[in-house]
């Protein structure tokens, strides 16, 4: 019950700034969705930039965004079980949030750092997201560095009354160590996560050019027509 409830309240912010960052790429490169075919964006959205990049982040959970206290506070709850499937739950996921770190890596870098790969026409009319699109951008993007930080200990934290009887929690139900797990255990997915991003980034430093040149050269660079 506590983990549906930090799902329900505090994972919409950055999950909701990534489908609307991500629409507004699409938009912006009339309806592309292939991210093989975009690229060299970074300067030309820089405010959809920074959304996918804190989105990202907070989804693989880089400590004091929304989703560190979200994700990681799943995972702590089922290790905090104490018993076998807990613990395997709790392998599971550390195991899934290496992937999601590396999609999310591979997205930053498709889209925004590698050359353009788009089409000479679709570069020509990129532009920002639209007005109210971009104070909605801003008000997510806020949410997903703040919300996390402020407003855990009020929903989840222990000893907080803020659910009093609006939800029943049993006694067997109610896990309060996972205040007092060891630093490793808590560190573990973060570590495991940002770990796997750099490499993966490393790892696809020479295919970032985009970031040697001047937005000036971007039509330079593209063949197609």
């Amino acid at each position: 019950m506590i983990s549906l409830c930090i799902i329900f309240l505090i994972m919409p912010f950055f999950k909701a700034l990534l489908f609307l960052s991500a629409g507004s790429v699409i938009h912006a490169l009339s309806d592309e969705q292939d991210i093989r075919k975009m690229g060299g964006l970074i300067n030309l959205l820089p405010l959809t930039y920074v959304s996918i990049l804190i989105g990202s982040l907070s989804l693989m959970g880089f400590p004091f965004l929304t989703g560190f206290y979200s994700k990681d506070g799943i995972l702590e709850l089922a290790y905090a079980s104490y018993t076998s499937s807990g613990y395997f739950a709790f392998l599971l996921g550390v195991f899934s949030a290496c992937f999601t770190a590396l999609y999310s890596i591979k997205l930053l870098v498709l889209v925004f750092l590698t050359p353009p790969n788009a089409f000479r026409s679709s570069i020509l009319h990129v532009h920002e997201a639209p007005y109210l699109m971009s104070l909605s951008m801003i008000f997510l993007f806020l949410s997903s560095v703040v919300i996390g930080f402020f407003a855990h200990d009020m929903f989840v934290g222990l000893g907080t009354n803020f659910w009093y009887n609006s939800i029943l929690i049993l006694p067997e139900h109610f896990k309060a160590d996972t205040e007092f797990l060891p630093w490793h255990i808590k560190l573990l997915p973060v570590a495991l996560s940002l770990l796997i991003g750099l490499l993966f980034f490393f790892f696809s430093y020479n295919q970032l050019s985009i970031l040697r040149v001047s937005p000036t050269s971007y039509l330079k660079k593209i063949s197609f027509f």
